[in-house]
């Protein structure tokens, strides 16, 4: 038995040499591709014949069933998720937290005020490194202004291409004294009116 199966995978192994690589086919997906069924090569199927009289019959059957949907008035399917239920509504109910030891609460208060000391330390050191790059900036400045006056109107000048950024605004124009302003009413522009 081992020698037939044997035999049987060296033959699919030698039709598959035979036959090219799989991975270029269309008949064979990728392993990473997503897997489809292979491409049928049959005709349509054939329509059956109906009965006109059948057919009719049911168009008046579903005719009906649609003229007495429409004399029933729709059912509004209530929303459970908008009803609060009753037991929240009660305000005697209360949820207590888990009753923390003496020790533990210490240790959390303690480390709160840790954490507030780090933060504030590291504050201090971003806010006293951004002094340190604007009193250099101004020290820079104030040497280039001796140095050219032209270079320091350069530098000091706004630079407008650094963000692209454009905007419309409203126009500068006085009122229109003519202009009646709309009371809130809707009007539907997409309606004509024939007279």
């Amino acid at each position: 038995m081992f020698a037939a199966s044997s035999r049987v995978v060296t033959v699919l192994a030698a039709t598959r040499a035979a036959a090219g690589p799989v991975r270029g086919s269309h008949w064979f997906a990728s392993v990473l591709s997503a897997k489809t069924s292979l491409p049928l090569r049959a005709e349509p199927r054939k329509k059956k014949k109906v009965d006109p009289r059948r057919e009719l019959m049911a168009r008046e059957r579903l005719k009906k069933k649609l003229k007495k949907l429409e004399r029933i008035p729709p059912e509004f399917i209530p929303i459970e998720d908008f009803v609060t239920p009753a037991k929240c509504l009660d305000e005697t109910r209360s949820r207590e937290g888990p009753r923390i030891p003496f020790e533990e609460s210490e240790r959390r208060a303690l480390l709160l005020k840790e954490w507030a000391r780090y933060k504030h330390a590291q504050h201090r050191t971003e806010m006293a490194a951004v002094a340190d790059a604007l009193e250099a900036q101004r020290q820079a400045l104030q040497e280039l202004q001796l140095e050219s006056e032209e270079l320091y109107r350069a530098a000091v000048a706004p630079d407008h291409g650094l963000f692209p950024f454009a905007r419309e605004g409203p126009c500068y124009t006085p009122p229109m004294p003519s202009y009646q302003a709309p009371d809130g009413k809707y009007n539907d522009v997409t309606r004509v009116y024939n007279q």
